[in-house]
């Protein structure tokens, strides 16, 4: 299988200027100054300042309250947004693009690149054997400051063929919101392993292993909790319930 085709670059980095919202500036600490502004950053400082000054509550008056903490310009303008890749090119186009991230000196304008990930954990032949599944395949997470030129490195890396949630041609991408990133991320690995079981309760089973080995049952009970099942076996002539282990039973 043949590679895409690199894209011709043509990066204003190269000739000193840096664009910021249609505007050309002679260096990026100049673009980031206007894009930021330089007034809030003092204020903010100001502030942390003030809070440090606070003298301690002595007994019987109202404490202060404690101040939230100031999220500098940066990370107000640090989003994560979603990246549309060709099918089962994810890794790789991870990989081109933090390439292109180094080489281009984009560490702070593009800050982790994630292929979402979660552990899916199945029974097989009497093992217990757990496998990395793409939670969304064709889909790439990208943390980004997202401007002009980090928009271009993005976009024009090899194997992307477009940002997810563009409004129009030529228009920003929509960010994802906190709450969906929390759950990407809880399920690339935070929580218990998602488990796949292929039977359900009222099936047959067939003991694998075990001092009910060969027996055959009904599954009454799954515990995914515990990775055991409860099935009633028929112990002379009598239907019995029995504990097993997920590793030790088959559906038949």
């Amino acid at each position: 299988m043949t590679d895409f085709p690199l894209e011709q670059e043509r990066v204003e980095q190269e000739r000193g200027e840096f664009t910021l919202t249609g505007e050309t500036h002679e260096s990026e600490a100049e673009a980031l100054d206007e894009a930021a502004g330089t007034t809030d950053l003092a204020e903010a400082d100001a502030v942390a300042e003030q809070i440090e000054e606070f003298p301690a509550a002595e007994a019987g008056e109202a404490a202060v309250p404690e101040a939230e903490p100031v999220k500098s310009a940066k990370d107000e303008r640090k989003h994560w947004y979603v990246i549309h890749t060709y099918s089962g090119y994810e890794n790789k186009v991870k990989a081109n693009l933090e390439r292109r991230i180094h080489s281009m000196n984009m560490q702070d304008k593009i800050f982790r690149v994630l292929v979402p990930m979660e552990d899916e954990v199945e029974f097989k032949d009497g093992k217990r054997k757990i496998t990395p599944k793409k939670v969304f395949p064709g889909y790439v997470l990208v943390e980004m400051d997202m401007d002009d030129q980090s928009w271009y490195v993005v976009r024009n890396t090899s194997g992307v063929t477009g940002f997810v949630g563009s409004p129009g041609a030529g228009e920003k991408p929509v960010p994802l919101q906190d709450k969906e990133v929390k759950t990407i991320l809880k399920q690339m690995g935070i929580e218990t392993p998602k488990l796949k079981i292929d039977f359900k309760k009222g099936d047959r089973v067939k003991v694998t292993s075990g001092p009910f080995f060969d027996f055959t049952g009904i599954v009454d009970e799954i515990a995914p909790e515990k990775e055991k099942v409860r099935a009633l076996i028929s112990i002379f002539g009598r239907e019995t319930p029995v504990e097993l282990e997920f590793y030790q039973i088959e559906k038949v």
